[in-house]
């Protein structure tokens, strides 16, 4: 059994956009800007034998705002500059729209990940910036780490650990699992 390291990709892999004080996903390549820590963390993670699973709930898809195709590149723009193994990616519309497993606080895509790619999710983390990624994680049985972006909504669980940013969370986790 392998440990995994699960990341968020809005607000933790890409700068999400912000308005008023909440996060929004880009709507297109050109809006996707992975953050200046990123390859560095990624990079560090991988050689410390991490897999790396990108996490993230896409519910514009599912609500007709913006098309899976546009989702499908930016994935693939992001594989190719990142050493990420896999992207698990809920559609799901929610807002009461849909009810699935998969949709984050839910944790079905770290589920699906770890019975697909023989993971120990007790040795795994989740890194996430809001308060879905922390109960994700704590539901999947994952160490949880939260990047506060000093959004307008609040934690429903507390964190294993608080990061500025994915290289202090990097940091984190390495220290952790050398102890």
């Amino acid at each position: 059994m392998r440990a995994a390291v699960f990341l968020d990709r809005d607000g933790v892999i890409n700068r999400a956009l912000e308005r008023e004080s909440k996060p929004y996903p880009p709507t297109s390549l050109t809006e996707f800007e992975i953050l200046p820590e990123v390859p560095a963390a990624c990079a560090q993670l991988k050689a410390a034998g991490f897999v790396l699973i990108v996490s993230t709930n896409q519910p514009d898809v599912g609500r007709g705002t913006l098309k899976q195709e546009i989702v499908e590149t930016i994935h693939a723009h992001m594989l190719a500059q990142l050493p990420i193994d896999r992207v698990e990616v809920c559609y799901h519309a929610g807002k009461g729209l849909s009810d699935c497993d998969c949709r984050k606080p839910k944790p079905g895509m770290l589920l699906h990940a770890a019975r697909e790619l023989g993971i120990d999710l007790t040795q795994s983390w989740m890194v996430g910036d809001r308060w879905r990624d922390v109960d994700c994680g704590h539901a999947a049985g994952c160490k949880t780490i939260f990047i506060d972006r000093g959004y307008a909504e609040e934690l429903k669980q507390k964190p294993d650990f608080s990061a500025r940013h994915l290289g202090e969370a990097a940091d984190i986790i390495l220290a952790q699992t050398h102890q």
